[in-house]
């Protein structure tokens, strides 16, 4: 059968990113404690397709998804994936990505009851010009109380959901594990959010973030010199955001770094 992806294209335009993406499929994911969770991932794999070419293989990018969904990944192991990805495609870059929720048992904080908690997080490869860069993210529920609402109530102070989102890239012979990083993440807010509370636990919390107030900003500082600290860390991104119980909008913080 005829293949017009070979076809030649006199457009004189490289194409820098071509692929598929919202791919929904299962993944191995190793867990801390050695045992393994399959997570349902959505899929984004993109290569480079030179000017000469008027199409990528669509279904080339599946075939290997497929083949490499049934691997226990640590995140780092999509290099191979992505190697074989721009192989088959014969292309000089690619990227693949895969988005999906990670559930952990949570106890709650007084009468230690657990759980199930889930995380938006993410497992991102690239390579390019033959080098690999591999990219672990995470997006972590929190609370935070306002200092400024404190210091001037004479009775209580606004305190509101946030989200803190991290990306970490670092060296393919390190690991993180998410438990890690998650825990971390949770350490830098006012208090964390938990999945199942008795009263107890509600007046523990609510205490906790009292006690601990913290401005976006505060939250963003307090998670970047964490980061500044983890030898494995090369480069990192965070942001911040409260969804304000006040206001009719967010307050918002980031920052990206790139260790010397």
């Amino acid at each position: 059968m005829k293949d017009i992806q070979n076809l030649r294209d006199t457009r004189n335009v490289d194409i820098q990113k071509v692929g598929i993406k919202n791919l929904e499929l299962p993944l191995i994911i190793q867990r801390k404690n050695s045992s393994n969770q399959v997570v349902s991932a959505q899929a984004r794999v993109n290569v480079s397709l030179p000017k000469d070419y008027k199409g990528t293989h669509m279904s080339r990018f599946v075939e290997v998804l497929n083949e490499w969904r049934t691997k226990n990944l640590l995140g780092v192991d999509i290099k191979g994936c992505l190697e074989k990805i721009i192989e088959n495609l014969d292309a000089q870059s690619g990227e693949l990505e895969f988005n999906f929720k990670y559930f952990l048992e949570k106890k709650s904080p007084v009468t230690h009851l657990p759980a199930v908690m889930s995380y938006d997080c993410l497992f991102e490869g690239r390579i390019s010009e033959n080098n690999y860069k591999f990219i672990l993210g995470v997006r972590v529920p929190v609370t935070t109380l306002c200092p400024c609402s404190k210091e001037i109530s004479d009775n209580g102070a606004h305190n509101q959901r946030a989200f803190i989102a991290v990306k970490v890239s670092y060296d393919e012979d390190k690991h993180i594990w998410l438990e890690d990083l998650i825990d971390m993440i949770e350490s830098c807010a006012s208090c964390p959010v938990y999945p199942l509370l008795k009263r107890e636990d509600e007046k523990f919390v609510t205490e906790k973030a009292w006690d601990n107030p913290k401005f976006v900003e505060d939250v963003l500082r307090d998670v970047v010199v964490k980061l500044r600290e983890n030898e494995i860390v090369k480069e990192f991104e965070v942001e911040c955001e409260a969804f304000e119980s006040i206001h009719n909008h967010s307050a918002w913080a980031y920052q990206k770094e790139i260790k010397s």
